[in-house]
């Protein structure tokens, strides 16, 4: 058996070939699309009516399972360059017609996020997938050649990361009945773990401790956060590359990412370029229905190698603030969230506007106020920044956030202290400080951001297979 992909590559023609499938389409009982998901294309199977029997011909339709066996030729016929003369056809899956819900006509994301079982076989969840594959694939060999090991962090974690406290609770404890503390609190030294525990939102802290020891390690897992948000930007549950380097200072986490970041999407772009062409011309047939002002100015690969082709900007959360004040956009009170003064969180607007309009490249912000960044983040001798960055790209904005993190005992235990973060839980983070402290450094992408990016796909539900969202576990 061989793939539709090799052998639209490396035709082998005048021999036969035998290939599976589903039936996207079948015309005039002669004329078979089938596609194997290897490809965005289909192969035309030409069939003989007597030859195959109407029994048979009678089961082949849309989204039926096929194994086809015959000779590859040219093709006579407009729209393919290849067909294969069918001489043998097996029905591997029958397909109801009138029940099959991916017919060959245009369905909406929301129909199709219903079907997220079966919509991987239309054109466009094919292509997004196979580019979010590639883009996985190149995650792990930019990590394995630049000499990092590959680290799983545990799922299920006892602290907050982030410090944000959207998390799943794991527990085995009875909710109709839970044990309790003579203060009438849930006993959770009764529970499985000993300890409340939750699903993490972050594998950067234990990265850290094995950073400490291996140098270089990175992580590659599903996280999870308990937002209630149904924004086109949100998953309850979602994939995190997070690389920890030990003996990086900020200067260093910043190349390394700015390298990483174009790496991977080079490698998109040489080895998905049927995938990404057929995604650009879907957005800009999206785009013509959009209002002038709404459209996008560049296409997706264009927009792709405005991140791979030129260096990033560097800029300090301080010079944004100022370029942002001084905006028309800020004057002019067109900012959902105006810009007041230094201190402020940025929005996506924010950091749209400092990409696409002021600096028209990607920009690196980096040390950013304090209070309103995580414990972990290395202070500055200001004493009122720390030294974190994060990754603006054009579209999307916030793509990337990291930080060197701060490896003396005293100032994070102080910095916990402010934070009302319990040293008890986190003994062995502190550890890693009482023994054998150095400067280190490491930074967070979330996968489905990049791949979102990467596919020009509008909602963050359409490029992870099954997605988790509030009220939504249904596959």
């Amino acid at each position: 058996m061989t793939s539709i992909d090799s052998l639209l590559k490396e035709p082998r023609l005048s021999q036969d070939v035998t290939i599976c499938g589903w039936v996207r389409t079948f015309r005039s009982n002669r004329f078979i699309a089938l596609n194997d998901g290897s490809t965005l294309n289909n192969l035309q199977c030409v069939v003989d009516f007597e030859q195959m029997g109407e029994d048979t011909l009678r089961r082949i339709t849309t989204g039926a399972a096929l194994r086809v066996s015959g000779t590859l030729v040219e093709s006579q016929g407009r729209g393919q360059s290849l067909e294969i003369q069918v001489k043998t056809l097996e029905v591997l899956g029958d397909s109801d017609p009138e029940k099959y819900p991916i017919q060959p006509k245009k369905h909406s994301m929301e129909f199709l996020r219903e079907q997220a079982h079966l919509r991987i076989r239309t054109n466009t969840f094919g292509a997004v997938m196979r580019v979010r594959s590639a883009l996985a694939f190149a995650v792990h060999r930019y990590f394995t050649s630049h000499g990092f090991y590959y680290f799983h962090a545990p799922i299920i974690t006892g602290s907050d990361a982030e410090g944000a406290g959207e998390m799943f609770r794991v527990s085995t404890l009875d909710p109709r009945n839970p044990p309790l503390t003579p203060e009438g609190i849930i006993d959770y030294k009764q529970d499985f773990f000993g300890k409340e525990t939750n699903l993490t939102v972050s594998g950067q802290l234990e990265a850290e401790a094995y950073a400490m020891a291996l140098g270089k390690v990175y992580t590659f897992g599903p996280t999870f956060r308990a937002e209630n948000s149904n924004t086109s930007r949100h998953l309850a549950e979602f994939w995190m590359i997070e690389p920890e380097m030990a003996f990086y200072d900020l200067d260093a986490n910043m190349d390394l990412a700015e390298e990483f970041i174009q790496e991977v999407l080079r490698y998109v772009l040489d080895h998905c370029r049927e995938d990404l062409e057929f995604l650009e011309n879907r957005l800009l047939d999206e785009e013509k229905s959009k209002p002038q002002a709404e459209r996008s100015a560049m296409k997706l690969t264009d927009k792709l190698r405005f991140v791979t082709d030129q260096p990033f900007r560097r800029v300090t959360y301080t010079e944004a603030i100022d370029i942002l004040k001084q905006s028309a956009p800020n004057r002019k009170k067109k900012f959902q969230y105006p810009i007041e003064g230094w201190g402020t969180d940025l929005q996506s607007e924010h950091e749209r506007y400092l990409v696409e309009k002021h600096f028209e490249s990607p920009v690196i912000l980096f040390n950013y106020p304090a209070e309103i960044k995580a414990f972990y983040m290395r202070l500055n001798e200001d004493g009122k920044t720390v030294r974190a960055m994060d990754i603006l790209f054009p579209g999307i904005g916030e793509i990337v956030g990291g930080s060197q993190r701060e490896e003396r005992l005293e100032v994070l235990q102080q910095k916990m202290q402010q934070m009302d973060i319990d040293e008890k839980e986190l003994w062995w983070y502190l550890d890693l400080r009482r023994f054998g402290t150095a400067v280190h450094s490491g930074f967070g992408l979330g996968f489905e951001r990049l791949v979102q990016f990467t596919t020009g796909m509008g909602n963050i539900r359409d490029v992870i297979p099954f997605p988790r969202t509030p009220q939504n576990a249904e596959f």
